[in-house]
């Protein structure tokens, strides 16, 4: 594979194509959002919607473009890459097409495109891109984390250190469970933003809320641009013994139970049972 893809300058010049494809996917999703779509549901029992295929589509079809000698594992075709294939790959896409796919059933506006470069188990960049709002989070590894609004140029986003004041805690809206509920209530006073998809990481990274803690099951493709990003942005998104996620390292693609925070100074898994 091209080494060329390791180096800082060749991460800048993928960028912005990258922030193009993932704005063209969000327009693909909003065409069907705004109309009718049926449901199915895949063997795991998650739903999938045209939404989820049109968006895969587009972005498969721009990054063969883009960048042919890389692979891609998307979530819509994984099971087509078994781990005898993939464990060989040092460097290759990771893209959730349409992350958050309850919340878009919902219709209540809170789900992500998730792009991301993988190199060596770990992410290099990534890209979030939220089709209602246009906005954009995107870092690349060593560069810094950036917000885009739709019309403005990018501006370098940080998280927030824990003062006096308690903790706000990013939770998801469609999963939530005894584990967390538990964590939750051994964490203390805290408050709690119920958020969709990959935006609670994105919250994290900009400092607007200080941890979101994750106690049930995602996938790798759920977290690989997050994890870019809020590292870049000065925080973390570690398993529950507070070591960073890695990826491509076994037959599975489901992630451990993890902690995304801001503030490094606290250990989060103290609050585990």
């Amino acid at each position: 594979m091209a080494k060329i893809l390791a180096g800082d300058a060749a991460l800048d010049a993928l960028l912005v194509p990258l922030l193009e494809l993932a704005a063209e996917a969000g327009r693909r999703i909003m065409q069907i959002y705004r109309g009718g779509f049926s449901i199915q549901l895949k063997e795991d029992r998650s739903p999938l919607t045209e939404a989820d295929l049109a968006a895969h589509d587009a972005i498969a079809a721009g990054l063969a473009i883009l960048t042919p000698e890389l692979p891609q594992l998307s979530e819509e075709e994984a099971s087509g890459h078994p781990f005898g294939e993939r464990g060989h790959w040092q460097r290759y896409w990771l893209i959730d097409p349409l992350d958050g796919t309850r919340e878009f059933i919902k219709r209540n506006d809170q789900f992500t495109v998730n792009i991301a470069l993988i190199e060596t188990h770990a992410p290099v960049l990534g890209v979030i891109h939220v089709p209602v709002s246009g906005v954009s989070y995107f870092a690349r590894r060593g560069g810094g984390a950036f917000k885009q609004l739709p019309g403005e140029a990018p501006r370098p986003i940080h998280v927030r250190r824990l003062g006096g004041d308690p903790p706000v805690v990013a939770g998801s809206r469609s999963h939530r469970g005894e584990r967390l509920t538990a964590f939750l209530r051994r964490l203390g006073e805290h408050r709690l933003l119920a958020v969709g998809s990959s935006l609670k990481s994105c919250l994290v990274a900009e400092g607007s809320a200080d941890l979101y803690p994750r106690l049930g099951p995602t996938s790798e493709w759920d977290t690989a641009a997050a994890q870019c990003i809020l590292e870049e942005a000065g925080g973390q998104l570690t398993d529950t013994e507070m070591r960073p996620l890695r990826y491509n390292t076994k037959a599975s693609l489901l992630n451990p139970h993890f902690f995304a925070f801001g503030d490094q100074g606290r250990d989060w898994s103290k609050y585990l049972a």
